[in-house]
């Protein structure tokens, strides 16, 4: 399987404007200001220009519904989802819901094996035990009629949350709240789950205290001082504590982190810096062997996030939400031990079926094969918690859209596929268009433009394969084809240092939407040698200059030597193993200069 040719190609200039303090330094204001952001606001927004959520439609039934639940003590389930977005926003809705007075509150998650995604029959006839009054969805419910009518069919009332894009028709629901239906006005579609859920709080809390400061000015004050904390929790619950998880949850979900939701993540990272996160949370973060006073998004991206997943992806979503949700910070650490493993299990799996699927890919495809546009993938061995890591790996090395498909449960003839897609190609979209040309086809779907998930019968396959492939063919056309690094060029002889690495550590949060700074230029290759099977450690030289560099490139063993000169695409982050002033570059693309 040959990897994609890559090109990197640098970011235009762009003109440095607005009020910057003196403390920002010129590299940072230069990476921000060709990120559109015009001054410190724009680069980082704070609580008090998070949107209100006035335009957010549903609010009114949502909460009207909500408000009747906890006057009437009725028994509230909080349904969640099995990735670490519903998981957090589970634990969000619960801990919230009981901080505005709930004395009834439950929750449940469904079991990928055992009752498939979201809100399934299966799942209700399983809460039934529960004698739930209300269900609440969270990070889920938009695409789940069938779940929805049985609840609905048992008395209960059903709340959806959602953010995924919803299909042409709604479910029947009391009441739905999703930025993403259509006609709804509320400004940031880009809402994670566990974001919609903490809006939802906030406009319950506004109507059970409307006799209570207005939201902004809670907002100003919400994570300043201890002081204002303390007063403010006599008149109504303090709610921005429940930020540490909205943070996680909008992070690890991979949404876009436009200027509303860097204001969430932002305000959540420096909660979990403070040493101010739930139990569950400072139990991970002590897991994964991360400092908490320097934690940053790629932390809960690549560290904290995959371990709440893998509970979802191999066993259950329950043990993460229940780590979120304890108080007590022994308990929290036995189950954050417990996930570290289940964590170590699932990268063995994810390694063992990527190797199956790039020998597959390496025996089955031609560089000249039509199938070659959009990969699509089977093995009856394969886990369906894992295929979407599956898909997401080998969507990077070929750049072209992936979709991988595994037994819903050993030996059955149901497949769950997970979709993963490059920039211009809406995966989501391909797939509602697919099911309209074969009606029948693909049992349901759902998801976004770049991963969407979907379940088939096996037995269709082949028919999904040819018109997923042909659709990839109408779409698909060289300039999305041709991967690319956007870099924010070369960093000046002065820029190499332990300041300027940690002002772009401690710049963000960074993330979709608002890339990492990544910088290119020509280096010399002074040594090398292999860590671990897998990554280089090399020193540098940059050609103009004195001093060594120390560079790590993850993954970047290809079996031959670098060449004594590269040309690299990096990032500059401090060297916390060596300590001191030291720093490191980062490689992320090196080639023959």
């Amino acid at each position: 399987m040959t990897p994609a040719a890559l090109r990197i190609r640098r970011r235009p200039d762009a003109a440095v404007d607005g009020h910057w303090p003196d403390a920002v330094p010129p590299l940072l204001r230069r990476v921000y200001a060709a990120r559109g952001a015009a001054g410190i606001e724009a680069a980082r927004p704070r609580l008090a220009s998070l949107m209100p959520p006035d335009g957010l439609g549903g609010l009114d039934a949502a909460t009207g519904l909500l408000e009747r639940a906890i006057r009437e003590q009725r028994h509230i389930v909080v349904v969640g989802d099995f990735d670490c977005d519903g998981a957090t926003a589970c634990a969000v809705g619960v801990r919230g819901l009981r901080m505005l007075g709930a004395a009834r509150v439950s929750h449940a998650v469904p079991n990928r094996m055992v009752h498939g995604y979201g809100l399934s029959p299966a799942l209700v006839d399983e809460l039934a035990a529960l004698r739930p009054d209300v269900l609440v969805t969270v990070d889920h419910g938009i695409a789940c009629h069938a779940g929805v009518a049985a609840a609905r069919a048992r008395g209960w009332q059903v709340l959806v949350t959602d953010h995924h894009l919803p299909g042409e028709r709604l479910p029947p629901a009391d009441a739905i709240v999703n930025p993403n239906l259509p006609g709804d006005g509320f400004p940031s579609k880009m809402l994670a789950g566990v974001g919609v859920i903490f809006y939802v709080l906030l406009a319950l809390r506004r109507r059970m205290h409307s006799d209570d400061r207005p939201d902004r000015e809670d907002r100003e004050t919400a994570i300043h001082g201890s002081a204002s904390r303390e007063k403010r929790s006599e008149r109504r619950p303090d709610l921005t504590s429940l930020l540490d998880l909205v943070a996680v949850g909008t992070i690890a979900d991979l949404v876009p982190l436009d200027a509303n939701n860097r204001a969430l993540a932002a305000a959540g990272l420096r909660r979990l810096r403070a040493g101010y996160g739930c139990a569950g949370l400072r139990a991970l973060i002590e897991v994964c062997g991360r400092d908490p006073a320097r934690l940053t998004a790629a932390d809960i991206g690549y560290a904290i996030g995959p371990r709440l997943n893998a509970a979802g992806r191999l066993e259950d979503m329950a043990l993460g939400i229940e780590c979120l949700l304890t108080d007590d910070i022994a308990r929290a650490r036995e189950l954050a031990a417990t996930l570290d493993g289940i964590n170590a299990q699932r990268r063995a799996v994810q390694r063992s079926m990527t190797d199956d699927a790039e020998a597959a890919l390496s025996r089955a495809r031609l560089p000249e094969d039509a199938t070659a546009l959009a990969p699509c993938l089977f093995d009856p061995q394969w886990h369906p918690g894992v295929v979407g890591l599956v898909a997401s790996k080998i969507k990077e090395r070929l750049h072209r859209p992936v979709v991988a498909f595994a037994p819903a449960e050993p030996g059955a003839s149901l497949l769950r596929g997970s979709a993963r897609s490059i920039p211009g190609f809406h995966v989501r979209d391909a797939l509602a268009a697919v099911a309209a040309r074969h009606p029948g086809l693909v049992e349901r779907f759902g998801g976004h433009a770049m991963a969407a998930g979907l379940s088939l019968e096996l037995s269709n396959l082949p028919v999904f394969e040819q018109a997923w492939q042909a659709h990839a063919a109408r779409m698909l056309d060289d300039g999305l084809l041709q991967s690319e690094l956007l870099s924010d060029g070369e960093l000046r002889p002065q820029e190499f240092d332990r300041f300027h690495a940690e002002a772009l550590r401690d710049g963000g949060p960074w993330g979709q939407g608002f890339p990492e700074p990544l910088f290119d230029g020509r280096f010399d290759v002074l040594d090398w040698r292999t860590v671990g099977e897998r990554h280089l450690r090399l020193t540098l030289r940059r050609p103009e200059g004195r001093e060594p560099l120390a560079a790590i490139h993850f993954g970047g063993w290809s079996g031959d030597a670098p060449s004594p000169s590269v040309h690299l695409a990096y990032r500059l982050a401090p060297d916390d193993y060596r300590g001191g002033q030291a720093i490191q570059l980062v490689i992320e693309h090196l080639a023959p200069a």
